[in-house]
């Protein structure tokens, strides 16, 4: 499929009042399906934009990819005419998206309430650390904090002494992708009602929820059914195999995938088992089965092993080291990471949007900008007179 300068979202108008990952990687998806983001900054940028590594001030690695496709103006927001600029944008929007806190948007007059007043359909999203009607409303939300909150962290004790994190920053990227389905649904309630609507999405909740898809399990009834999770997922021998050269996940799921395993691996009296006849009989025997599978994957190489599961149709792949996703022949094909050559920072890599249209995929309509790059553009198409610009321009440096 080709990719196109225009996508599902052209013509909507995006205000993105955001800082960190959560809040810039969903308006990052919006502005990729062509949306025309504008990213509003205070004076100095949000701090992420000073992550090392990077070659310039307010460009690093993260902002590169996180603010393509977007236009970047920088507001003084406690100043009535920084304000009433956004205020002036926000005429112009469909959506305006923030992850501020809400008493800091009450202070500045930024509330819906506030907004609504100057654009009355307007699709408000409000991402934030915890629901507004619980009693950690007022808490202060990273990725750490929401691992820990929602029973993420918790997980990793069911497999060893301690709770842990996971090395990603999945709470903020998970959240991103309810703030993106929020907004979508917003809209097509508004092309249909012609209403605009106020949109909370907490982080706290999204991935309690996120979490809970499988490990409710036997909680799911009351009185209780069985036991609180899904017990594949609570055994120490869930995860990749050692085999005679590398490592690779075997994944055996149905009956006879598990038969033709045991017959490949030259294990036949495995498959006549009972206590790994059915998938319930497996889960029960989780360790038991997985400790088997230790030893019978560790008897072939990596080839010679997705060479029969390919043929068998057994889940297979190599375990792909991350820093080397590029090579893998697969992400390789798809064009996952491609090169390209920014106007400032030169060549880099971009991290292309997963999601294919067969009538046309959205592609890099332009790089990120600089801070504050688009912020004279923005003020003329709000038709700005150059006295009034050059006023905000000179409040911003």
């Amino acid at each position: 499929m080709d990719e196109t300068p225009d996508g599902p979202l052209t013509g909507v108008r995006i205000i993105d009042l955001t800082t960190v990952v959560m809040g810039p990687f969903a308006t990052q998806i919006l502005a990729d399906l062509g949306a025309d983001v504008i990213r509003v900054e205070a004076p100095g940028g949000d701090f992420m934009r000073d992550f090392d590594p990077k070659k310039s001030p307010k460009m690093g690695a993260f902002s590169i990819n996180v603010n393509r496709n977007k236009r970047s103006v920088v507001l003084d927001l406690k100043t009535d005419v920084g304000r009433n600029a956004l205020l002036d944008l926000v005429e112009t929007a469909d959506v305006f998206v923030t992850n501020m806190r809400p008493k800091a948007l009450a202070k500045l007059a930024l509330t819906d309430d506030d907004l609504r007043t100057r654009r009355g359909d307007l699709v408000y999203c409000s991402a934030t650390g915890f629901g507004s009607d619980g009693p950690y409303a007022h808490k202060a939300a990273y990725d750490d904090v929401i691992q820990a909150a929602s029973g993420f962290a918790s997980m990793f004790a069911w497999l060893g002494p301690e709770p842990a994190y996971v090395p990603s920053i999945i709470a903020d990227k998970v959240t991103s992708l309810h703030v993106v389905y929020a907004v979508l649904a917003a809209l097509f309630r508004r092309a249909t009602t012609g209403e605009g609507d106020f949109v909370e999405v907490p982080m706290a909740e999204s991935m309690a929820a996120f979490n809970l898809v499988e490990h409710l399990s036997g909680h799911t009834f009351e009185p209780h059914v069985g036991a609180f999770s899904y017990l594949r997922m609570r055994t120490v021998h869930r995860r990749p195999r050692r085999s005679a050269d590398g490592w690779v996940c075997i994944l055996p799921y149905t009956d006879r995938n598990w038969a033709d395993f045991f017959t490949l691996a030259g294990a036949p009296e495995a498959a006549a088992d009972p206590r790994f006849a059915t998938i319930n009989d497996r889960v029960a025997n989780v360790d038991a089965l997985y400790g088997l599978l230790d030893d019978l994957v560790a008897t072939r190489t990596t080839g010679e092993w997705m060479e029969l599961c390919d043929e068998y149709s057994i889940p297979a792949v190599p375990v792909v080291d991350l820093e080397h996703l590029g090579d893998d022949p697969h992400f390789s094909a798809v064009g996952m990471l491609r090169s390209d050559v920014h106007p400032t920072e030169g060549p880099y890599r971009i991290v292309r949007e997963p999601v294919r249209f067969r009538a046309g995929t959205p592609g890099l309509r332009h790089h990120a900008p600089n801070l504050g790059e688009n912020t004279a553009e923005l003020l003329t198409e709000l038709g700005y007179d150059t006295e009034r610009i050059e006023e905000i321009l000179q409040q911003n440096r």
